[in-house]
């Protein structure tokens, strides 16, 4: 999810559990938190309490549930929740995804990263589930910040891994 999202539900005393990307994990941390409701940014949402997969009419519904009992519109209750922070998701194909647990300099440099980004700023590098790519996710305070930091990232995998 965006950082916006995770602060502002902070604000709000809402507790986040963060899993690995795919909704079987989604699923997964659900069941281990004993908690009924689990998303990813991609729009897949689980609600545990009905289904154990995402299912986009189910959360339209629940979405207009919400709509209906505020008497607010969509666009209304979407500013007033969060402030989202500009993001930069970008792939890089690599030959081999698995030498990315082992790249220590792309990990080091994510690191620094992470340090100088602190509380502002989100950083993720994985490989992808599907194709020979690791993607590389930022988020910052600016758009420009987030592509430089991004671009700083990607030269490190290329370095590594191509």
């Amino acid at each position: 999810s965006n950082l916006g999202f995770r602060k502002a539900m902070k604000s709000i005393g809402v507790n986040l559990i963060q899993t690995q990307v795919g909704d079987r994990y989604v699923l997964r941390g659900l069941r281990e938190h004993r908690a009924t409701f689990g998303g990813e940014q991609s729009g897949h949402v689980i609600f545990l309490d009905d289904l154990v997969t995402g299912d986009g009419l189910l959360t339209g519904l629940r979405l207009l549930e919400v709509v209906a009992a505020s008497g607010r519109s969509l666009a209304d209750l979407r500013r007033e929740a969060i402030t989202e922070y500009p993001q930069i998701l970008r792939n890089v194909r690599v030959s081999d995804t698995g030498r990315l647990d082992d790249a220590e300099p792309i990990w080091s440099a994510v690191r620094r990263v992470e340090e100088d980004l602190g509380d502002d700023g989100r950083v993720l590098v994985r490989a992808s589930g599907t194709e020979p790519l690791v993607r590389v996710m930022v988020e910052a305070a600016t758009k420009e910040q987030a592509a430089a930091i991004a671009d700083e990232l990607i030269g490190v995998v290329r370095s590594e891994l191509i």
